[in-house]
């Protein structure tokens, strides 16, 4: 018998003083079942920072040609390709192409990622932001993760805020800076 997906359910507050962005976000996620706790918990951080009309997240797993999270515009045109944790350097060349900006957000080892990218010739390099999700952050939101789950979330020059009713986890999200990068 094959394995379905769960479907965790978000009521965020979000509150990103960088971007001016001040929502009531209720995200009804499925995690397929061969994802990981800290790769969830970096897919919703991803797309709380990235927040905008028109976001989405892929099929996942099903659909590997396609971002993790995607940001079309009113013509359904893709704008922006979001890629969650250590993407194949061979898959960015794609993602330039196919959109206009594209951004990775790794949950993982970003000295390791950034020597995996270096020297790889990427079109549109420029166009690429490479962001590291602080791991403690992850390891302590992935701890609390339940199937239903409310929090809020205060963003202040990259640095993440997520209260629960009974207590705060925070850090950072880091601009990295790629070899592959003018």
């Amino acid at each position: 018998m094959a394995l379905t997906a769960t479907i965790y359910n978000f009521d965020i507050d979000l509150a990103d003083a960088d971007r001016h962005v001040y929502e009531s976000v209720a995200l009804r996620v499925a995690r397929h079942p061969s994802e990981s706790d800290e790769y969830l918990v970096a897919r919703v951080i991803a797309y709380l920072l990235e927040y905008t009309e028109g976001i989405e997240f892929s099929g996942g797993i099903s659909t590997p040609e396609d971002p993790a999270i995607a940001v079309r515009d009113l013509t359904g045109a893709l704008t922006t390709w979001i890629d969650i944790g250590t993407p194949d350097a061979d898959r960015l060349p794609k993602a330039a192409k196919n959109a206009r900006r594209v951004a990775v957000y790794t949950h993982k080892d970003p000295d390791q990622f950034l020597r995996q990218l270096a020297g790889k010739r990427i079109h549109n390099a420029e166009a690429l932001e490479l962001y590291a999700i602080d791991r403690d952050l992850v390891r302590a939101l992935a701890a609390r993760l339940e199937r239903r789950l409310a929090f809020s979330v205060s963003v202040h020059d990259r640095e993440l805020f997520i209260s629960f009713e009974a207590d705060q986890v925070a850090g950072r999200v880091v601009r990295l800076v790629s070899s592959s990068e003018p």
